[in-house]
């Protein structure tokens, strides 16, 4: 083995081991860490060595902070969406499509924003976490009802995402028997939302009798299949997830 000529040193100063000298072994360093002073020495160490440079450090990480903050933006934006939601079902039920249409794309924008706007500026309120997912599904809701009435998606499209919704409700109202109240969100769940939410104008705007009614219909089936494959898919994980909170719970025995 061929001698190393350079020292390869530990962030920290060294703490010599009893009895140190020559060929005593390698100092260690505080915090467990170890400072090789190879010179000359040909020596295999038999103690696995970990060098700080190697070593990843999270100092600068965001911390995740949820306030009880009322006025945000991400807050205001909910609130915006859910102002909507009524004046959505009025424009999709008397058939103004291009009010409906302008509607949906702004759920489906500032639902984007919301989130995006909360993590990087440290908004994140209970607030918001409370409003955001009731303003995703009032819009869902809403959305699927008005375009059943206008026959543009089938009865069983509809059966099949509230079946969804009752499914998670129930999981729910489990949880919550058990002293879980609610789950945190899961990136699958909001994919599916974003899905549906770019689905809903896009088959809106495939009963255009022209080339863009032709160009939204495929665009538009091909986001609903996802949505609704991701939204269930989300609700087995949900599920996974309950399974594990509950078994991690600590068991109360009593004598």
């Amino acid at each position: 083995m061929q001698s190393v000529p350079e020292q390869v040193r530990a962030v920290g100063p060294a703490v010599p081991a009893p009895g140190a000298g020559r060929h005593a072994g390698p100092p260690v360093a505080e915090g467990g860490r170890v400072r090789i002073d190879a010179g000359d020495g040909t020596r295999l160490l038999r103690v696995p060595v970990r060098l700080a440079a190697v070593e990843v450090e999270r100092a600068g990480e965001r911390e995740h902070v949820v306030t009880e903050r009322l006025l945000t933006i991400p807050n205001v934006l909910s609130v915006l969406r859910l102002l909507g939601v009524p004046v959505f079902l009025w424009a999709i039920v008397s058939e103004r499509d291009g009010l409906a249409f302008l509607l949906l794309l702004f759920s489906g924008v500032t639902d984007y924003l919301d989130g995006k706007i909360a993590r990087r500026f440290n908004m994140e309120s209970r607030l918001g976490q409370f409003l955001d997912p009731i303003a995703d599904r009032l819009y869902i809701l809403t959305t699927l009802v008005g375009l059943m009435w206008r026959d543009i998606i089938p009865v069983w499209l509809v059966a099949v995402l509230l079946a969804r919704e009752v499914v998670m409700a129930l999981m729910l109202l489990y949880l919550r028997t058990k002293g879980q109240v609610g789950l945190p969100v899961h990136f699958v769940g909001k994919a599916a939302t974003f899905n549906l939410l770019y689905a809903f104008p896009l088959l809106l705007l495939a009963q255009r009798d022209d080339w863009l009614g032709d160009l939204a219909r495929p665009i538009g089936w091909g986001f609903a299949w996802w949505g609704v494959v991701l939204y269930w898919l989300a609700a087995v994980l949900y599920a996974f997830h309950a399974r594990l909170v509950l078994a991690q719970r600590p068991r109360v025995v009593t004598p």
